[in-house]
């Protein structure tokens, strides 16, 4: 069986929350267990969310090896963590980046991406369907 990582960073243990407006009113736990339904039986899912830099590096360090993707959301950390970009570099781990919102269209120092490079791609403002697109990624290239 596939095993793909989640990793969610700062403030999103606040959803539902925080700025509904721009992140809607559903909360991480809805999130996973959306994602959970989405992968059926056919993929683990390990989830893990930090506000802490260092305990979202520890966690991709540690469970790179027995997984076969990652689905990351670093929170504010997308546009200044240079030691998250190099521990996904650094594990070669299938990874794609994810965000509720556009960055695209929002304050210019959201609009970029010091991870985006290291990843296979990086899906955005689709709400949770960003997750689930990446999701879909993983699922089809097991077929």
């Amino acid at each position: 069986m596939s095993v793909i990582l989640v990793v969610n960073g700062p403030n999103l243990n606040l959803l539902g929350k925080r700025e509904p407006e721009t992140y809607g009113d559903k909360t991480l736990g809805d999130l996973q267990e959306y994602l959970r339904e989405a992968a059926s039986d056919s993929v683990e899912l390990i989830f893990f969310q930090s506000n802490i830099e260092g305990e979202m590096i520890d966690f991709i360090q540690k469970n790179s090896e027995k997984a076969d993707g990652l689905i990351i959301n670093p929170g504010a950390y997308t546009h200044y963590s240079y030691a998250i970009r190099d521990a996904i570099s650094a594990t070669d781990i299938d990874t794609i980046e994810v965000h509720i919102s556009n960055i695209h269209r929002r304050e210019e120092f959201r609009q970029r991406s010091v991870i985006a490079p290291v990843c296979r791609g990086q899906i955005s403002g689709l709400g949770f369907g960003s997750y689930i697109a990446a999701l879909n990624y993983f699922l089809d290239k097991r077929s």
